[in-house]
């Protein structure tokens, strides 16, 4: 089951999704945490279906995005308050309801799909205007009930001020009393507040409301979600992607207390029981035997990137054209020096806090689900599927995420809750997947392996520069119509090779390999890797040049003076200049996301054991508009600390068609005690569009920490993801 696209789709982030045909456009119910109250509104004042004001001058707000630890569950709300001047301690905040008319991301052109590092982005704008109306329906209602003009009225938080007669109304006041004019009055640009009445906005004093929650234990997740009469579930899947079970001896799972149906399924074995053990124990019980058809078989991790490495370096395979400026086969034919190198990236899994879960229930053709989920409108459409019903006929309730990184975009576990709950219609099931079944089930990043050639004239300038990106494509299997109409381009895969380094020829091509294995979207996805590449190629040229790699990047960005400005920010931040004793600094920059990122890494090296410590990171971000300067700073410590750890140690290996890792204790994550100091420096530009921030802080991390060792081992280039130790030491020797 795939997303499918409309056959006019011009992007990723223009689609409408439908799912067998049908397009979705349904409702679900929002499920706010008790922290924040009820999850319906309150009050009759509704000056649109964002807002509702109470009696008590309690203001209810909408918050269309899932909440993964992003933070987005205040930032959005926040945007509105604003500019309807609430009074930010009054603000409650709500999960919306799945409309796309009225709550749909205008970054996804109207799809409400939380990723992409495109919320704040996508609805910055919308939100603003929602609040400046909000402020002006409420001013003519107020104009009404003290009968003046509404344009000798003016607000402060939670209340209408009339100066002449020294009269006010608070927002509550209103609610209780006031009518909404007819017709209601609409915002522009111009309403919005100017930069120097902002309240919140910026406002580093700001704090997240899921916090207090998270703390005390009261917040929900979808695993602590409990209905009456809930029943437990498991899925059994197959060792090899794409088998199915051909025979189940399931005797003994049968005779374990407590278990209630096994359930054959076209990709595993679902088993019911009434607690969580009892299914875990049947599940291990159980004797099944496979299909041996999947051509994911001859699926073997490093023979595939050996393999990729080849056809990168091989010209006369052509791809599809990214992007293309001037005659680069030309100029690289021409140039005085080609600098050429190969970078590689290993899968890599999500390994979220909280593994994959959701309940379902099953009644009649109506179905009800409680998941914490990226994508509340494709799961609708998945539901309906699964359960042979319309996607009207679905509610979804969202609840927090123990993190994403756009796993819990797809929809596989909710598959499982929905085909378990059809099998004990009228009782809801909880499937948890085992952390075991995340790691081997997960919808990796593609490996990937990049070869780069840059054409140097005599004095060492850039002439032309062609990036090859060689992996298996995640649209062909997410966004089917969307991979066609682009022809056979995936951009989320080769996103980050196009860059704005001023380089008179560029040309990115894209060579998809078709192996079988389903890929997926994960943390900063191509930029990761892409940049990777990018940033270690531009130290290659410097030290080609025998220039300093922090003034080439200068040199090269003589056209961005926001690029520059975090670049020199976070040159002061280091003390780039100064030696290090057994230490070096590696620098790389980033400007993925709308955002630009420059980050140094200081590293050490153990020679004898191959072993890379990262000590201290400093990070300049320019995020545009800072909405919440400190949750900026927060999101690019997560992005670095996951970045690094993904540099030095997250690795799937896949032989056979088979995942070789299983839990943390064979997909090694960064520990506590490696994670580096990290220091962040946020410069706004405020009057430059919004730029993504979720995802911004990992790109130049890893590049970073490799210029480091190039430094400190006078040239020695890593060039494969992630440096384990045996991997530093082949370089070493090399």
């Amino acid at each position: 089951m795939a997303l499918q696209l409309r056959a006019d789709a011009l992007s990723r982030r223009s689609f409408l999704v439908t799912v067998g045909g049908v397009g979705i456009a349904v409702t679900f119910g929002g499920l706010s945490q008790e922290a924040w109250g009820a999850a319906s509104a309150e009050g009759d004042y509704r000056p649109n279906a964002w807002v509702t004001i109470a009696g008590d001058g309690t203001v209810t707000i909408m918050s269309p995005a899932s909440e993964m630890g992003q933070g987005i569950m205040t930032t959005l709300p926040l945007l509105i308050a604003e500019d309807m001047d609430a009074d930010w301690d009054k603000v409650r905040i709500v999960q919306a309801p799945s409309d796309a008319a009225t709550y749909g991301n205008p970054g996804f052109y109207g799809i409400q799909l939380t990723g992409g590092s495109e919320s704040t982005r996508g609805y910055y704008e919308m939100l603003r205007l929602i609040g400046a109306q909000t402020r002006k329906i409420i001013l003519a209602s107020a104009a009404g009930m003290l009968n003046v003009p509404a344009d000798e009225l003016t607000t402060e938080p939670n209340r209408v001020v009339h100066a002449p007669s020294g009269g006010s109304l608070g927002y509550g006041e209103i609610a209780e009393a006031g009518a909404l004019p007819d017709p209601l009055p609409q915002a522009t640009i111009a309403d919005l507040k100017p930069r120097e009445q902002w309240r919140y906005i910026g406002n580093p004093r700001m704090t997240r409301i899921d916090i207090p929650s998270k703390v005390d234990g009261t917040a929900t997740y979808g695993m602590d979600v409990q209905r009456p009469d809930m029943l437990y579930g498991a899925v059994l899947r197959a060792p090899v992607q794409g088998e199915r079970p051909e025979a189940i001896d399931d005797a003994a799972a049968q005779a374990v207390p407590g278990i209630l149906r096994i359930v054959p399924l076209p990709y595993g074995v679902g088993i019911i029981g009434e607690t969580v053990e009892a299914t875990r124990r049947a599940k291990d019980l159980l004797d099944v035997t496979w299909s041996t058809s999947s051509r994911v078989r001859r699926y073997t991790s490093d023979r595939l990137l050996e393999q990729y490495r080849s056809v990168g370096r091989d010209l006369a395979r052509t791809g599809v054209t990214a992007h293309a400026e001037g005659d680069v086969q030309a100029a690289i034919s021409g140039a005085a020096t080609v600098i050429e190198a190969d970078y590689m990236s290993d899968h890599v899994c999500h390994a979220t806090m909280e593994p994959m879960n959701a309940t379902a229930l099953v009644t009649g053709d109506r179905v009800e689900i409680w998941a914490p989920t990226q994508g509340p409108t494709g799961t609708q459409g998945f539901a309906a599927e699964v359960a042979g019903t319309t996607p009207d006929k679905v509610k979804v309730n969202t609840t927090l995420l123990g993190g994403g990184f756009g796993r819990k975009a797809e929809a596989d576990f909710i598959v499982d809750a929905v085909s378990l709950a059809k099998a004990v219609e009228g009782r809801p099931v909880k499937v948890i997947w085992s952390r075991e079944d995340d790691v081997r089930h997960d919808k990796y990043r593609p490996l990937a392996a990049q070869h780069l050639q840059v054409g140097l004239d005599a004095d060492g300038a850039i002439v032309g520069w062609r990036h090859r990106i060689v992996a298996d494509s995640i649209f062909a299997r997410t966004l089917p119509r969307l991979f066609e109409s682009e022809g056979g381009h995936d951009d989320v895969v080769t996103e980050g090779a196009q860059f704005n380094y001023a380089v008179p020829g560029h040309q990115i091509e894209y060579i998809r390999q078709d192996n079988g294995l389903d890929v997926g979207f994960w943390f900063a996805v191509g930029v990761g890797y892409t940049r990777f590449a990018i940033e270690c190629v531009v130290d290659e040229i410097a030290a080609a040049r025998d220039a300093d790699p922090l003034a080439l990047r200068l040199e090269l960005l003589r056209d961005q003076p926001r690029a520059r400005r975090v670049i020199e920010t976070v040159a002061q931040m280091a003390e780039w200049d100064r030696p290090r004793d057994g230490r070096a600094l590696g620098l790389a920059y980033s400007d993925a996301f709308g955002s630009h990122c420059a980050q140094i890494a200081e590293v050490s090296l153990n020679r004898q054991s191959g072993e890379i410590r990262v000590h201290t990171v400093w990070c300049a971000v320019d995020p545009g508009v800072a909405v919440q300067p400190r949750n900026i700073e927060a999101m690019m410590i997560v992005g670095i600390t996951n970045g690094a750890s993904h540099a030095l140690f997250e690795q799937i290996n896949i032989v056979n068609g088979e995942v070789q890792e299983s839990n943390f204790d064979t997909y090694r994550v960064m520990r506590m005690s490696e994670a580096p100091d990290i220091k962040v420096a946020v410069i706004p530009t405020p009057e430059a569009p919004i730029g993504g921030i979720g995802q911004a802080g990992l790109p130049p991390i890893g590049p970073a920490i490799a210029n480091a060792v190039a430094r400190l081992t006078g040239g020695v280039r890593l060039r494969h993801y992630p440096f384990l130790p045996q991997r530093v030491l082949q370089a070493l020797n090399a």
